[in-house]
């Protein structure tokens, strides 16, 4: 029996600050017009400026050593740690390092015009979709295969993709924008998840490939674990 929600709740909150690679869990974070900020500040660049990531299209290039290394925001900068070290961004040995692992001369990237974001600025998705997805596809449906910044409880499975007009969260003000659609990613080991599964292709037969939401930041501010979201 689902769990009734009297209101959604956060309850998790993640950033990435490197793109592609593992992330961070946060008790709050601040958000500006792009985002939470430092979500994919940085990501790994080739020589013709794609970016790595788990699928090929014309911005990003499939380099699946990326999901070996993982990046926190620290004192020093941001982090990031892999097979062989761990390093500051910055530091030409982490260029080398990803050289080595993908194959590929790449160095790690502050964003400029090749957009980090696939689409949305924020994703976000429910409890309830995540526990229908594991008890309907079969899945080990770990949110962080997903790369949410924002998990909610919910009580409905697929509630937020509902939601119609502005929400808030804590300060922040939210503009709903549309589902995502998923890629091979999901399936894959990554983020701390050692194992691989088997998600997309049931989504794609049930749910056409689409689960979690993108929202826009429409009011900046801070938000936490623990607050309410408030629907119109």
């Amino acid at each position: 029996m689902p769990v009734t929600v009297s209101a959604p709740q956060v309850t998790a909150l993640r950033r990435y600050p490197v793109k592609s690679m593992g992330g961070e869990a946060l008790a709050t974070v601040e958000l500006d017009p792009r985002g939470l900020v430092g979500d994919r500040g940085y990501a790994v660049r080739d020589a013709e400026a794609r970016l790595a990531s788990g699928k090929n299209t014309k911005r990003l290039v499939r380099r699946d050593g990326i999901f070996a290394y993982s990046a926190r925001t620290a004192d020093a900068g941001v982090e990031v740690s892999g097979p062989s070290g761990t390093w500051v961004v910055g530091d030409p040995a982490l260029d080398r390092a990803l050289s080595l692992d993908l194959s590929a001369a790449v160095t790690v990237a502050p964003e400029d015009d090749v957009p980090h974001f696939d689409d949305g600025s924020v994703s976000l998705i429910g409890t309830a979709t995540l526990e229908w997805c594991a008890r309907e596809l079969g899945a080990d449906a770990d949110a962080r295969r997903l790369r949410p910044n924002i998990v909610v409880a919910t009580s409905e499975p697929f509630e937020e993709e509902g939601w119609s007009g502005d929400v808030r969260i804590g300060e922040v003000v939210l503009r709903p924008t549309g589902r995502i659609e998923r890629c091979r990613t999901i399936d894959l080991a990554q983020d701390g998840v050692e194992t691989r599964t088997r998600w997309l292709k049931p989504l794609g037969d049930q749910r056409d490939m689409r689960v979690a939401i993108y929202l826009d930041v429409v009011t900046p501010g801070r938000i936490a674990v623990g607050d309410v979201v408030a629907l119109p």
